[in-house]
């Protein structure tokens, strides 16, 4: 008999769930604190055709913020509706299919969270990070920021950091990315997103330290050099807001091996914030010690190539004496 080698599944039939591809801009990082700005959505089949477009400004009704990042002044966005005024209808476009967005953990809690500020939920039980998927698949780019993945596809990006042009480059890049995942044969990273007890989803409730992290079983090799790759082993720590919640980020960096430790000292490898020039005591004192400082997407791009350190010989079981103790003089 002649063994027949069957060629990998087309993703459409391996992945069978509709989508919604998602992008927002926001006043900042923050789902209790900040707002969103802007919304695009573009709804495909499981096969990537897409089936409808919707997009809008919103008016935050508070500072937009950095406004230099996605040019959204106060001018722009006067007479935009309210995040209440297209709930439903946001809703609607999410309903039944699965959230797709480029670091999509951020772009879910930031919607959830405009929901729950207004009394409501969304109607959203998975989500896929491309930006987790596109790590997983080999592609050898010295960035997996959308702008890398649209120019090693040949996807024109004409606006960054703008919410319907994300979502569109995002979209065209969806099928490709899907496919090469089928031909690999992967399991999507599929992200429940929480459902409560009436089967409406609501927003996950965000990372609070339950116990410390596991030991490193790693010897740590120091800290990062410019340009160099991450190493098991490493120290690394966190500060201030991020879009990833926090406990995917530090569950990501121990099952790649690092060290995450809550305070930064000599030992540090790495210090992870989005906003080096904060005055919290993390990043003064990486300030004070010359700590190597790199923003979360930076980081999230070294975390997909880390490289194997040393192991730690396991400490010798201890052994206790079962002899019988010898009776004293006074027994």
């Amino acid at each position: 008999m002649s063994a027949e080698v069957l060629a990998p599944p087309g993703f459409a039939a391996r992945f069978r769930r509709p989508y919604a591809v998602v992008d927002v801009e926001t006043t900042g990082l923050s789902p209790t604190r900040d707002r969103v700005l802007s919304i695009a959505v573009v709804l495909t089949a499981a096969d990537g055709t897409v089936e409808h477009r919707w997009s809008t400004l919103l008016d935050p009704g508070c500072d937009p913020g950095p406004v230099h990042i996605h040019g959204l002044t106060r001018q722009r966005l006067a007479g935009s509706p309210t995040f209440a005024a297209v709930a439903d209808e946001v809703a609607g476009l999410l309903a039944g299919r699965v959230l797709v967005a480029h670091n999509a953990a951020f772009d879910w809690r930031m919607l959830a969270g405009e929901a729950m500020r207004i009394g409501t939920t969304l109607p959203v039980e998975w989500r896929l990070c491309t930006l987790t998927l596109a790590s997983w698949l080999g592609l050898e780019l010295p960035s997996l920021r959308l702008a890398s993945l649209a120019a090693y596809w040949g996807v024109v990006q004409r606006r960054a950091h703008d919410a319907q042009d994300d979502a569109e480059v995002l979209a065209t890049l969806l099928p490709r990315i899907l496919q090469r995942a089928a031909d690999q044969y992967l399991e999507l990273p599929l992200t429940r997103c929480g459902v409560d007890r009436d089967g409406v989803t609501v927003r996950p409730p965000r990372f609070a330290a339950a116990g410390r992290t596991p030991p490193c079983r790693y010897r740590n090799p120091g800290r990062l050099d410019p340009g160099a790759a991450l190493v098991q082993g490493m120290r690394v720590a966190f500060s201030g807001p991020t879009r990833t919640e926090r406990g995917e980020l530090v569950g990501r960096a121990v099952a790649a091996g690092l060290h995450v430790t809550e305070t930064v000292s000599r030992r540090t490898s790495l210090l992870v914030t989005n906003d080096a020039r904060s005055v919290t005591r993390k990043v003064r004192t990486a300030a004070l010690l010359n700590t190597p400082v790199r923003g979360e997407e930076d980081f999230l791009e070294l975390l997909a190539a880390v490289r194997p350190g040393i192991l730690v010989p396991a400490a010798p079981p201890v052994r206790h004496d079962r002899r019988p103790r010898r009776p004293t003089p006074d027994a």
